[in-house]
This record gives C-alpha cells, sequence and structure tokens, in this order.
C-alpha cells in the first residue's frame, strides 16, 4: 500500500512540476513579447470615468506617432522611455482643459495584471512590461491594451479583433503562445492550458503582492 501511496505522490509532484515548467515558460514568452498601455481613474464617479477615457486617447494617439514604424518591443519600450515626460504632460494637459486638478503620474516598469479579455484575444494573469498612467488618487476602475503588437486601436465593443491585428501578434508570439490567447483550438485543448496558466499565474500574483 505504501508502494503505490509513494508512486501517487511522485507522479503528482511530477504532473504539478511539469504544469509549472510550462506555465513558467508560457508565460514568460507573452510577458517578453507585450508592452502594454495601463490607465487608471481618480474614482469611479461617471465624470472621472470620462476623463480616464480622454487621457488615453490622446496618449495612444501620441505613442501611435512614435511607434508607428517600430517592429520590438524593445524599441518601443526604448521609445516610451524617452519621452515619458511628454506622456505626463499631455496626459496633465487633458486632465487641467477638462478642468481638473488632479495630479498625473506615470512610470514604466513589470507590473501585476489580472486575466484580462481584449474582443476576442484573452491575456492570463501575470506580470507585464507596462506604460502605467495614475491620475489623482488612481482609485478608479482602470483601462488597458496592449501597445505592442499594437492592439491600442481595436474597437472591443465589437468583440473580435481584426485580422491584421491578429497577424500582428501573431508575428511577435511563438505558436503555443498565440494559440493560447486566441483560443483558435476548436476541441477545448487551448481553453484548459489558459485555465492552468491561469491558476498558476494567480497564486504568484497574490503572493507577490501580500
Amino acid at each position: 500500500m505504501k508502494k503505490y501511496l509513494l508512486l501517487l505522490i511522485v507522479s503528482v509532484a511530477f504532473l504539478l512540476l511539469s504544469a509549472y515548467s510550462y506555465v513558467n515558460a508560457v508565460s514568460n514568452n507573452l510577458a517578453d513579447s507585450v508592452f502594454r498601455l495601463h490607465v487608471i481613474a481618480n474614482s469611479d464617479s461617471e465624470e472621472d470615468q470620462n476623463l480616464k477615457y480622454k487621457v488615453r486617447d490622446c496618449l495612444i494617439n501620441y505613442m501611435n506617432t512614435l511607434t508607428n514604424d517600430l517592429n520590438t518591443k524593445d524599441e518601443v519600450i526604448e521609445i516610451a522611455h524617452e519621452h515619458i515626460d511628454d506622456f505626463k504632460n499631455i496626459a496633465q494637459n487633458v486632465v487641467e482643459e477638462n478642468g481638473y486638478n488632479y495630479e498625473v503620474n506615470i512610470e514604466i516598469g513589470n507590473f501585476s495584471f489580472p486575466t484580462k479579455t481584449y474582443g476576442d484575444i484573452s491575456f492570463p494573469a501575470g506580470f507585464y512590461d507596462a506604460l502605467r498612467v495614475k491620475i489623482g488618487k488612481a482609485e478608479g476602475q482602470n483601462w488597458w491594451c496592449v501597445m505592442f503588437p499594437p492592439l491600442c486601436f481595436v474597437d472591443v465593443t465589437s468583440g473580435v479583433v481584426p485580422e491584421e491585428s491578429k497577424e500582428n501578434l501573431e508575428e511577435n508570439l511563438g505558436d503555443e503562445e498565440y494559440s493560447i490567447i486566441s483560443d483558435t483550438d476548436e476541441n477545448g485543448i487551448t481553453n484548459i492550458k489558459f485555465k492552468i496558466i491561469e491558476f498558476f499565474e494567480n497564486i504568484g500574483t497574490k503572493l507577490a503582492n501580500n
């Protein structure tokens, strides 16, 4: 009996280790391939949420003029660092032009994100490089997009990411990573993989935030 119990424990440990190794590899590849924009409103009031969207639109428009011809995430991050003061000034001007005196704080770093769905593309929870914009107390709902590969201009209300944007994503991700976030596998295997990644990454995010 002890022999079978030991075999069961070893088998479970092996499966967990294999799952963790898989999650770690896929999560790292995803995180290494995307650069995100994260805008946090002052509060959840309708006025502050509307202000958040105005700040978002101006920052996206400016970022697009800077990164339109760039082909790698590292290039985009480098440009973002070079123009971080411009981002702050643009956001601050939008806030003041709309009659508010909130201070805007902007930073580029590696931040934890929950699972997010963008149209018919989903990114599992985990740590991603991002340009984070905090408006005022930054206690309101946040908005996010992927600045590279460029998904910020996608209309999420349609629930579908255009094929051109998907092709851009696919070019910058591995086949395994792209299949997981796009869930193109009709037999549901990729959905199971996504849930496994989500499970481990949520645990890691909670541990990191405690």
